[in-house]
C-alpha cells in the first residue's frame, strides 16, 4: 500500500501536507486509501486515472492492487476497456470455445496472456490481460487467416489459470499416449519394463493436486476408464480421465514408491512416501483397495510446513480461541478435540503442541501415523506388527517421566482409561475422540466403560470442530435469504441480516467456493459442571448449565461467519446441525 501512496503523491493526487494532519490526528494504524478516501484526501476519479496509466506503463501490476482496501480492481478493469472502447469479460460468465483455442500453440498464448473465447459471426473475440501489448495483438491477429479479431479485457490470473489447466490436460494426453507405445513394445500391461511417461504423468499428477490446495488423491479403475479425482475444500472433483490400460503401470508405480507389493492386488495395503515439490516437503499416506474393476489408490496429502502452525491462526472464533488456550496451559488433566474425519483435529492438536512445547517440560506424542515431525518433541509411530498398539506406547510413555501428552486418537476403553489416569497422575493430555459435539464427548465416553467420577475428575475442557467451505471473494454477492430459512434460524439472527453467496466464477472453479474455514465450539468443565457429570447429569442438563456459563456452539459460530461473509448459511446448516 505505502507503494501506491507515494505513487498518488507523486502524481499530485494525495497532498502531503494533508496526508501529514491526518497521520497526526488519527495515527498510522488508520492510515488506508479507503481512510483516505472518506476524508477526501483523495479523488477516487483522479486515483483512477492515475492507477490506469502507470499499469499501461508497467510500473505497477493489477495484482499489487488486490486486496487493497478502497481500490476496487474490477472497476478500474472497466474503466480501462472503456477508456479503450472494448469490452470488459468476466471469462466465468462466457463460453469458452475449446476447440478454437487448440487450434493455436499455448506458449504463444501463455507468452502473450491470451485467451481465445468464441467465434461469432465471421468475428474471433479474443480476451488479453494488457491489451495495451500491441506485439501480443499482432502475434495471434496471424492465426486468424480472413477473420476479424475482436479484443476484450480479461483479468490475467483468470486468463493463466485457464491456459495452465489447458497445459496440464495436454500433457496428460501426451503421456497417456506415450504410455500405451511402452506398453505395446513392451508385450503387456503387467511388464516389468517401465515406462519413463508412468514417472512423468505421476509427478504431474502430485504437482497439479499441491498447487490447487488438495487433501486426497483418489485414482480409480473403473469399467472403461482410469479416473483421478481431487478432494478440494472437503468436496471431490474429477480432474482428469484416462484409457483403463493407464491404470495398471500406474498403480504399480504408486505402490513401488510406496514400498508396497506391486504383485498384490487381491488385499488392501496402505504405505507412504514424501516427495519434494516446488521447494517443499510433501508427505502422501497411501490406501489401496481391491476393487470390481481394479483397485482404488487413495492418497492423503501432509503438508510438513502446515506442523508450525499457530494456534490463533487456525480460524477459532475469539471466545473458542481464549477458552482452549487457557485449557490446554492447565498444568494437568485431558484435553479433547472432537470432530468428524477431516475436520481438522490433528492440525488443531499440532497448533496446541505448539503453543505449549517448551524445552522445560517432557513432550511425548503416540500417533498413527506420525503426520508431522516436530522439533523437541518425542514421537511415537504405532505399530500394530510388531504389538505397539495406542495402550501399549502409553504404558511405556508413563515411564518416560512425560509433562505433556498427545494421544492422536482414543480409540477403545483401554487407551481412554489410561489417558484419564495419566491426567489425574499430574500430567497434560491432549487428543482427539470421535463425536458430533463437544458435550457429546462426555456420553461418549460413559458408553466405552469410563466411570463419572473419573471423567469429571480429568477433563478440563472439550473442543468440537468442522470445517465450512470459504466463499469465493471474487464471485461474492450479497443475496436474500428464504423465508424459511429466516425462521428456522430466527433465534440464531439479527434484524435484518445480510446473507452471501458466490456465484461462481473461474478463480473458484464455478463452485462459489475457495479454501475452508474452522466453526467451533469449547466446552470448560466448571466446578459445577464436574459435579454434574460425577452425579450422572442428562446432555440436556450438561447443556443447559453450559449455556449459562457462557457456552456458544459451533452452528452459533457458524451463523455468526456467514453473517460476515466468510461462508454461506446453506453450508453452516450442511455441516453444523441445530
Amino acid at each position: 500500500m505505502n507503494k501506491i501512496i507515494d505513487l498518488l503523491i507523486k502524481h499530485g493526487v494525495i497532498d502531503e501536507s494533508k496526508l501529514q494532519l491526518f497521520l497526526n490526528k488519527y495515527g498510522e494504524s488508520k492510515l488506508s486509501i479507503l481512510n483516505l478516501i472518506k476524508v477526501r484526501i483523495i479523488e477516487e476519479d483522479a486515483m483512477e486515472r492515475v492507477l490506469i496509466q502507470e499499469i499501461r506503463l508497467r510500473s505497477i501490476e493489477m495484482s499489487e492492487l488486490e486486496g487493497i482496501s478502497g481500490i476496487n480492481t474490477t472497476t478500474l478493469l472497466k474503466r480501462m476497456a472503456k477508456d479503450l472502447d472494448i469490452e470488459y469479460i468476466e471469462i466465468n460468465e462466457s463460453e469458452i470455445d475449446f476447440k478454437l483455442i487448440k487450434r493455436l500453440p499455448l506458449k504463444q498464448l501463455t507468452r502473450f496472456d491470451a485467451l481465445p473465447l468464441y467465434v461469432e459471426d465471421e468475428k474471433v473475440t479474443v480476451a488479453f490481460a494488457n491489451p495495451y501489448d500491441f506485439d501480443a495483438k499482432g502475434a495471434i491477429e496471424r492465426f486468424f487467416h480472413g477473420k476479424i479479431m475482436v479484443i476484450a479485457l480479461a483479468r490475467k490470473e483468470v486468463i493463466q489459470k485457464i491456459l495452465a489447466q489447458l497445459n496440464v490436460n495436454e500433457k496428460v494426453e501426451k503421456f497417456s499416449v506415450d504410455i500405451k507405445q511402452d506398453l505395446e513394445k513392451g508385450g503387456n500391461e503387467n511388464s516389468n519394463d517401465e515406462s519413463p511417461a508412468v514417472l512423468q504423468l505421476i509427478e504431474l499428477i502430485l504437482s497439479s493436486a499441491i498447487e490447487k490446495g488438495v487433501s486426497d488423491i483418489h485414482i480409480e479403475a473403473t469399467e472403461h476408464y482410469c479416473l483421478v479425482r481431487y478432494r478440494i475444500d472437503g468436496m471431490l472433483q474429477e480432474s482428469f480421465r484416462m484409457e483403463k490400460v493407464i491404470f495398471s503401470p500406474l498403480a504399480s508405480r504408486m505402490k513401488l514408491l510406496s514400498n508396497l507389493d506391486i504383485a498384490e492386488k487381491r488385499k488392501p495395503q496402505d504405505g507412504r512416501f514424501a516427495k519434494v515439490i516446488k521447494g517443499h516437503i510433501f508427505d502422501f499416506r497411501v490406501s489401496t483397495l481391491p476393487t470390481l474393476f481394479g483397485e482404488s489408490i487413495v492418497m492423503r496429502i501432509l503438508d510438513k510446513s502446515k506442523s508450525m502452525v499457530r494456534l490463533e491462526d487456525s480460524g477459532m472464533n475469539e471466545i473458542s480461541y481464549k477458552k482452549f488456550l487457557k485449557a490446554i496451559h492447565a498444568p494437568y488433566g485431558i484435553v479433547l478435540v472432537t470432530g468428524p474425519t477431516g475436520s481438522g483435529k490433528t492440525t488443531t492438536l499440532y497448533g496446541a503442541l505448539n503453543e505449549i512445547r517448551d524445552v522445560k517440560d517432557k513432550t511425548i506424542t503416540v500417533e498413527d501415523p506420525v503426520e508431522y515431525q516436530m522439533d523437541g518433541i518425542q514421537q511415537v509411530q504405532i505399530n500394530q506388527n510388531a504389538g505397539l498398539g495406542f495402550s501399549q506406547a502409553l504404558r511405556s510413555i508413563l515411564r518416560q517421566d512425560p509433562d505433556k501428552i498427545m494421544i492422536g486418537e482414543i480409540r477403545d476403553q483401554e487407551t481412554l482409561r489410561i489417558a484419564i489416569q495419566a491426567a489425574l497422575t499430574g500430567h497434560l493430555v491432549l487428543s482427539t475422540l470421535h463425536t458430533n459435539s463437544a458435550i457429546a464427548a462426555i456420553g461418549r465416553m460413559l458408553d466405552m466403560g469410563i466411570e463419572e467420577y473419573l471423567i469429571s475428575g480429568a477433563l478440563v475442557a472439550i473442543q468440537g470442530q468442522r470445517l465450512v467451505r470459504k466463499l469465493c471473494q471474487n464471485c461474492k454477492e450479497e443475496v436474500q435469504a428464504e423465508a424459511t430459512v429466516l425462521s428456522d434460524l430466527a433465534d440464531y439472527l439479527p434484524k435484518n441480516p445480510k446473507f452471501y453467496k458466490g456465484k461462481g466464477c473461474i478463480v473458484c472453479n464455478y463452485s462459489g467456493y475457495i479454501g475452508r474455514e474452522m466453526i467451533s465450539e469449547v466446552l470448560v468443565v466448571s466446578e459445577t459442571l464436574s459435579s454434574m457429570i460425577a452425579n450422572g447429569a442428562s446432555k440436556e442438563k450438561l447443556t443447559e448449565q453450559a449455556v449459562k456459563e457462557g457456552f456458544f456452539s459451533m452452528f452459533q459460530d457458524g451463523i455468526q461467519k456467514a453473517l460476515q461473509g466468510k461462508t454461506t448459511i446453506e453450508e453452516v446448516v450442511r455441516v453444523a446441525r441445530l
